[in-house]
């Protein structure tokens, strides 16, 4: 079974959106709320990514 790819540049280009819209003082409290939380999945997953690609790039330098 194959897990879900996650999209590092797509996670990085929403949270860049994310910014963009929190700082417009037309954003509401409540859309802020929900891009806190989305933020929060995001930078989890960009973080998780990572630490598989150190530790891949890790197993490849030991090989």
């Amino acid at each position: 079974m194959e897990e879900n790819k996650f999209d590092y540049a797509k996670a990085m280009a929403e949270l860049e959106e994310i910014a963009q819209r929190v700082e417009d003082a037309s954003t509401g409290l409540e859309d802020i709320d929900k891009y806190i939380v989305r933020t929060k999945e995001l930078v989890e997953g960009c973080r998780n990514y990572l630490r598989t690609a150190r530790e891949r790039i890790d197993v490849l330098k030991n090989q």
